[in-house]
């Protein structure tokens, strides 16, 4: 007999609360007895000798730094229901993916996709969308996020003045792109 695999994405800016989010969904799923796995976007960043490479170092986060065609797949794997999938998870510590860092058997009913560019249209992305059930898009109050997403990138290594650079930069460019997939989402929720 098929399994059928109910796949959730959560979508939004960076900051703005994603993963935590989606571990305490998944939670409450667990709580009401539905085996849930969580799966970030963020394990298929290209790695970063080829993001060097490709000149794209300086962008990291942009839809074109990471594997889009190795995530639509795994998302078939996922979707797919019936075996294992071994998937990698992305190590802020050194800014690397570990491969096949996180099993999901075919016992997991649920999984909970975390990623900001799941409604993102262009590059390959608008392959993702099509295998999710539906899409949460996350917003927050704007100093919030961007506060919150300063102290993240300082507790991984930048300095105060190198973070905020980083943030008002790249990942400003990165959330002005994802918030253009916000009306294609199945709900939208405001967190704190």
């Amino acid at each position: 007999m098929d399994r059928v695999r109910t796949l959730i994405g959560v979508a939004g800016a960076p900051g703005v609360g994603k993963s935590t989010f989606a571990e305490q969904f998944a939670a409450d799923l667990r709580r009401d007895g539905v085996p849930t796995a969580v799966v970030g976007m963020d394990g298929f960043h290209l790695p970063q000798a080829e993001l060097v490479r490709l000149g794209r170092r300086d962008r990291m986060g942009a839809p074109d730094t990471f594997d889009v065609a190795g995530f639509v797949s795994a998302l078939r794997v996922l979707r797919d229901g019936r075996g294992s999938a071994a998937l990698p998870v992305f190590d802020r510590t050194v800014e690397e993916a570990r491969p096949r860092a996180l099993r999901v058997g075919p016992d997991i009913r649920t999984v909970v996709v975390e990623g900001n560019y799941l409604l993102h249209d262009a590059g390959g992305w608008e392959q993702v969308a099509p295998l999710l059930d539906s899409v949460i898009y996350l917003e927050a109050d704007p100093g919030v996020r961007l506060e919150r997403l300063i102290r993240r990138h300082v507790e991984f290594g930048k300095t105060p003045d190198e973070a905020r650079a980083w943030v008002l930069g790249t990942d400003e460019r990165n959330a002005e792109l994802i918030a253009r997939g916000r009306e294609r989402a199945s709900l939208i929720v405001t967190v704190e």
